[in-house]
């Protein structure tokens, strides 16, 4: 079985900052990690070709050159191989314009089985896997907590509800979004770590993919982010002190006081 893995290097949230100016986000400086859903998927990913002692885990990404950083230490985590889209004509992609282009990735990788976080991080749209799966026409699971089984032909995964879980099959090829509690990514092997340093990821490019321009980066994007911007600090927190029925007594009495009961 052949799997394709979806990434995204995002800014590691613990040191986003934002310009008060341009409402934009300030990325030079900041750590960069992949994001945290997709490690879930790359450990299925490896964790269902081992089971199957043959196959190949390749995984993608989208982004800038330095994205490369991303897909080596998915690599290290027990990936066959790598790719990385990039081209400055994706500049400014919304989820539909990023949709289409990673489409065309996958159309020329040819995968039986696609596997990505339930969502990124910085963008919390949840939007992109499902909608590569629409443009290829393929069947997609959302929210997978669970591989049950897996074949040749179909797949039969546990789908999170908010009452439980529903057991889904699908005919493969097929597209997974994964949640945190499928797995626990596993850590990077030194052997892994080496053979990561070595690697050679190839680069794709529009002409690469054979895109149709207009479709890419911003003149591609339906939807546009006007600005960003952070929560203002509020400066009116009180700290309530003393053992826990003093504390709720606190709390009722300034809920009372706020008539908020």
């Amino acid at each position: 079985m052949n799997i394709a893995v979806l990434i995204k290097q995002v800014p590691d949230t613990a040191e986003v900052k934002i310009n008060p100016e341009t409402g934009t986000l300030i990325r030079e400086g900041v750590p960069s990690i992949i994001n945290p859903y997709d490690l879930h998927a790359i450990e299925a990913a490896v964790a269902l070709r081992e089971s199957k002692g043959e196959g190949k885990v390749t995984v993608v990404t989208m982004g800038p050159p330095q994205a490369t950083d991303a897909l080596k230490d998915a690599i290290a985590m027990g990936a066959d191989e790598a790719v990385l889209v990039s081209d400055r004509a994706f500049a400014g992609a919304d989820t539909w314009a990023t949709s289409y282009t990673l489409t065309l990735a996958m159309k020329k990788i040819g995968p039986d089985l696609i596997i990505a976080g339930k969502q990124a991080i910085d963008g919390d749209t949840a939007q992109v896997g499902p909608g590569v799966a629409e443009m290829m026409d393929i069947p997609h699971v959302a929210y997978v907590r669970k591989i049950e089984d897996a074949t040749d032909k179909a797949i039969r995964v546990q789908r999170l509800m908010d009452d439980g879980y529903d057991v889904v099959e699908a005919d493969l090829p097929a597209l997974l979004t994964v949640v945190r509690e499928l797995n626990v990514p596993r850590l990077p092997s030194l052997k892994g770590k080496m053979r990561a340093k070595k690697a050679e990821i190839p680069v794709w490019s529009a002409a690469d993919l054979g895109a149709d321009e207009s479709m890419l980066g911003l003149n591609g994007s339906p939807t546009q982010v006007k600005k960003i911007f952070a929560p203002e600090a509020r400066g009116d927190r009180e700290m309530i002190e003393g053992s826990a029925e003093e504390q709720a007594d606190k709390i009722i009495s300034k809920l009372t006081e706020l008539k908020c009961l």
